[in-house]
């Protein structure tokens, strides 16, 4: 896959903060994914389920551990579940942070982080090497850089087959006071040909999955029926686009389990209620 200036891939994963990670994986298994093994942070008191795609995966992260280090994940859940930042990938994290640092940022790293796969026949421990920025150098959300010391530990070709037909992550929306600013804040990183500004909507292209910034008086055109209740305070993630193979297959699917979808031209989107709290939205090529 290409890289960027900063060696950058794309959006790797996206985080979803959740209050029970045991109901939070029958929740994403009814929406149609398959969901691998539980895992657990090493020396931090987070665990997580994962959703792989064939591009991207959805990381559900959830605190089992309330007397160890939690990164800040136990201050999103006293107020909300839901999308709280994503990571970028890399094939070289000491190259990025070079390259991040000659674009003028501030990166720290590459700190090391293992975590334990309970796998039926054993536990096993993908390894990562992380690069961090500071907020101002991802403007709206709170993103780092992952680069995967282990992947073939994690991408397994049975948990990248699922029901509701998901391929790959498309893009995660952010909703902020102006998405022009926030997108601009990622020239350094991305460039300027990645910016796409729109009436409604302001979007990065990180190679690999896009950004997409919106208004808060934005959201029930860009969402409509989509109900938050009640609205977080700004800014704040609250969307994620994933292809699917074929958006009958994916509806029927969704009808099947029981989940209520909204019906758009490309697809469909599911409610928040639905999937710990972030908008889903389902589309065919």
């Amino acid at each position: 896959m290409a890289l960027d200036a900063c060696g950058i891939t794309g959006i790797d994963h996206t985080l979803v903060g959740v209050r029970d990670l045991e109901a939070a994986r029958a929740t994403w298994s009814r929406l149609g994914f398959t969901v691998t093994p539980r895992g657990r942070h090493i020396g931090w008191g987070t665990g997580n389920y994962c959703v792989m795609l064939e591009e991207g995966y959805i990381e559900l992260l959830g605190i089992v551990d309330s007397s160890q280090f939690s990164n800040n994940l136990d201050k999103l859940l006293e107020k909300r579940e839901g999308l709280l930042g994503l990571a970028f990938g890399t094939p070289d994290a000491n190259a990025c942070r070079d390259a991040l640092a000659a674009a003028g940022l501030k990166p720290d790293g590459p700190k090391q982080l293992k975590r334990d796969l309970e796998l039926p026949t054993g536990t096993v421990t993908p390894e990562f090497r992380l690069v961090f920025l500071p907020p101002e150098s991802t403007p709206e959300i709170s993103a780092f850089v992952t680069h995967h010391l282990s992947l073939e530990l994690i991408r397994r070709p049975d948990w990248l087959q699922h029901a509701n037909g998901a391929q790959r992550l498309l893009s995660a929306t952010v909703v902020c006071a102006d998405p022009v600013e926030a997108a601009l804040g990622y020239l350094p990183i991305f460039g300027p040909e990645r910016v796409k500004v729109t009436d409604q909507m302001t979007s990065v292209s990180c190679g690999a999955g896009a950004l997409r910034f919106i208004k808060a008086d934005a959201f029930p055109k860009v969402y409509p029926g989509m109900m938050l209740q009640p609205m977080p305070d700004v800014p704040f993630m609250v969307a994620m686009k994933v292809l699917v193979a074929d958006k009958a297959r994916c509806v029927t699917h969704l009808k099947n389990a029981g989940v209520p979808c909204h019906a758009i031209a490309r697809g469909c989107t599911v409610q928040p209620a639905e999937a710990n709290g972030v908008i889903m939205e389902f589309v065919e090529g």
